[in-house]
């Protein structure tokens, strides 16, 4: 399936998975205008997962509805379902990341994200 100018896709940016549309095509990557969110960025060093020791520990935001990422075309594909409003599907892809935190073993990484995580969530929805 070709994906052109406008079509709707689902891309994996980093460790977020958002639903967004293309705006431009720029080489090996698409433009895309995030218009919502399937899977909330995991917390913490992107370089060295789950680790706490010797890391920079970020907090990583979801990107923000109609913000505009250059995603590589590798991951970008086809979305064919039904585009969720995007603060709903914020709410959804939060819930969804503490969820799964809270059932890994108790760590010094669960501990520190779930902080993150929390912080997040009270300035997403204030």
């Amino acid at each position: 399936m070709t994906l052109e100018m406008g079509s709707v896709v689902k891309a994996r940016y980093k460790t977020g998975t958002y639903v967004g549309s293309i705006k431009e095509e720029r080489g090996k990557f698409y433009l895309v205008e995030i218009l919502a969110v399937l899977k909330h960025p995991q917390q913490g060093d992107l370089h060295h997962p789950k680790e706490t020791e010797d890391v920079f520990f970020h907090e990583r935001r979801a990107l923000a509805q109609n913000e505009k990422a250059n995603i590589p075309k590798t991951a970008v594909s086809a979305y064919t379902n039904t585009v969720p409003e995007y603060s709903d599907s914020l709410r959804t892809a939060v819930q969804q990341l503490k969820h799964d935190l809270k059932e890994q073993p108790s760590s010094r990484y669960q501990e520190l994200a779930l902080a993150n995580v929390e912080t997040l969530e009270k300035d997403y929805f204030k």
